[in-house]
């Protein structure tokens, strides 16, 4: 009975341990920074929308969530890298402009502007 225990448990406790430890983040650290860039992406995309009357606010918060991701991808975290304001600027803007055309939210414009904003922003919080 042992045996026959041994061999249907061990695979699956040697998967689920090698699958915990190759998705487990090795630096909570880097997780805060995500979510920092995410947070400060939306809010400055829902505050850009509003000002320049342009999409929902539902809409602007997704759009400035995607952008804070994006800008966050192109960071070093590693090795403490922080791109320049403008590849970050440029970076936001691509963004929220490829989620505005995915969602049908806003005008490629505007929501280029409002990318921008919140990528020169998550750069500046760096």
């Amino acid at each position: 009975m042992n045996k026959q225990l041994t061999r249907k448990l061990l695979p699956g406790i040697i998967t689920s341990t090698l699958l915990a430890t190759a998705f487990l983040p090795s630096k909570p650290a880097l997780a805060d920074g995500l979510l920092q860039d995410i947070g400060v992406g939306a809010a400055t995309n829902v505050v850009t929308g509003e000002i320049l009357n342009n999409g929902s606010g539902l809409g602007n918060a997704v759009k400035g969530a995607a952008t804070g991701a994006a800008v966050n991808a192109t960071h070093d975290n590693n090795n403490n890298s922080v791109g320049g304001t403008v590849q970050d600027a440029a970076v936001g803007a691509a963004a929220n402009v490829v989620t505005g055309v995915i969602l049908d939210d806003g005008s490629v414009g505007e929501n280029a502007v409002g990318g921008a904003a919140a990528g020169a922003l998550i750069n500046i919080f760096k």
